[in-house]
């Protein structure tokens, strides 16, 4: 053990200072309820000894245009426990999400949205693992019931789809967890700008467990995660962590190189050899097409690889936080 993670005792005698983070955008019908749950969550907690009395919830607002961050104003001024965070603009949730890990203090972090569909119970099954030594404790669906088919076979195929191409990702698991201090510092290490935290979380290496949960319905207001940031979601995570879309260009080519080889022998052979005159536009169109596509498909794929590293390589910070409470 490092004289760093000595510094964070485990020992059941001392209770850990737990920091909740919860990124909030456009949040003002649930931002009351979630407050109040979790202070009150916290205050339970700390009656019996599980978390520090310098234990917090801490809101993120990211550039919310509603009066979120007003709201967040007034609960740090009403509860002790609560705490604001105000990044300058929308920055996305993962870079909100990671505004938080890097400015609170404590013993582990917790993250989990603002909407109220995790269920809050699997907080203290965190700690208590926490406590038992684990560095990362992932919070993993138990079932996908609440879902539509599409959603859940999407989201479900998605998973199977990154563990295929060699991300390392944990099933049913999106930003629910609790990391403990070695962990926060070893994340820092990463500066990144394309974020995918799921993906990153892993590689970190410590020990880990997981806590099963039952997600609910939105308490109030609506998703923050439309079909089209879904969709952004899951290819940034698919291209930050695996090449293996560039070999299927490769791959893909190389088939389509001996088939067109094929489809042109042939041809030459009818011409030379017999009396039949191939139709025409058909032969001509239909494999111009096809190539045409699969070359402007090939090329987008590129595009993306070469658009992430002109990002990385300008070295922008990924969130700029403007005020505190």
């Amino acid at each position: 053990m490092t004289a760093q993670q000595d510094s964070y005792v485990r020992a059941e005698s001392i209770a850990p200072s737990i920091a909740i983070v919860i990124p909030c955008y456009n949040e003002e019908a649930v931002l009351t309820e979630t407050a109040a749950r979790m202070s009150g969550i916290l205050r339970d907690l700390q009656a019996r000894s599980l978390v520090s009395a310098q234990s917090t919830v801490n809101f993120v607002d990211d550039g919310s245009r509603d009066a979120t961050w007003r709201m967040i104003e007034q609960l740090a001024a009403a509860d002790p426990l609560v705490r604001g965070i105000k990044l300058s603009r929308n920055r996305g949730h993962q870079n909100a999400l990671m505004a938080g890990l890097m400015t609170v203090e404590g013993d582990a972090t917790i993250s989990v949205d603002a909407d109220l569909q995790d269920d809050l119970g699997a907080i203290e099954a965190m700690i208590l693992k926490f406590r038992d030594g684990c560095e990362v404790v992932y919070g993993v669906r138990n079932r996908r019931d609440t879902d539509t088919f599409f959603k859940r076979f999407t989201a479900e195929g998605y998973y199977k789809v990154l563990a295929a191409v060699g991300v390392d990702v944990v099933f049913n698991h999106a930003d629910y967890r609790l990391l403990g201090r070695a962990a926060i510092e070893a994340l820092r290490e990463y500066g990144e700008v394309n974020l995918f935290l799921r993906g990153i979380i892993p590689q970190l290496g410590f020990k880990s467990d997981i806590v099963l949960y039952d997600r609910q319905e939105r308490f109030a207001g609506e998703s923050k995660y439309p079909l089209g940031k879904m969709l952004s979601l899951a290819w940034n995570g698919l291209t930050s962590f695996s090449s293996k879309p560039l070999r299927w260009i490769t791959i893909a080519g190389t088939v389509i190189s001996f088939i067109s080889f094929g489809i042109g022998t042939w041809a030459l052979v009818i011409g030379l050899f017999s009396n039949r005159v191939l139709p025409g536009w058909a032969s001509t169109v239909i494999p111009m097409y096809f190539m045409g596509g699969i070359q402007l498909l090939s090329l987008g794929i590129i595009g993306e690889y070469v658009s992430k590293i002109y990002l990385e390589t300008k070295r922008r910070p990924r969130f700029i936080i403007e005020k505190r409470v």
